[in-house]
């Protein structure tokens, strides 16, 4: 347990970023099973839509520090070469 205050802040600090980047990483997620879901349904249109959709979000996640920018770069590709195979 954290005895010294700058120990007990730096807890409750952890706590609040932990919470915040939780939430984050949810949402990006939540944009790429969007996308994935679209690609699945085999609509093209929709599919597009979606991945134009998620690629700022995973890039926001890349500048807020939740992912690395080759892990952001890898999913985006990965995506996309998915959706470009619809046609």
């Amino acid at each position: 347990m954290a005895n010294s205050p700058q120990a007990k802040k730096r807890a409750r600090q952890n706590e609040r970023r932990l919470e915040v980047n939780k939430a984050r990483r949810s949402r990006i997620r939540t944009f790429i099973r969007a996308a994935e879901e679209a690609i699945e349904s085999g609509d093209k249109a929709a599919a597009v839509a979606a991945l134009r959709a998620a690629q700022p979000e995973l890039m926001r996640g890349v500048s807020k520090g939740i992912y690395h920018k080759n892990t952001a770069a890898r999913k985006m590709s990965r995506l996309s070469a998915r959706v470009k195979a619809l046609a």
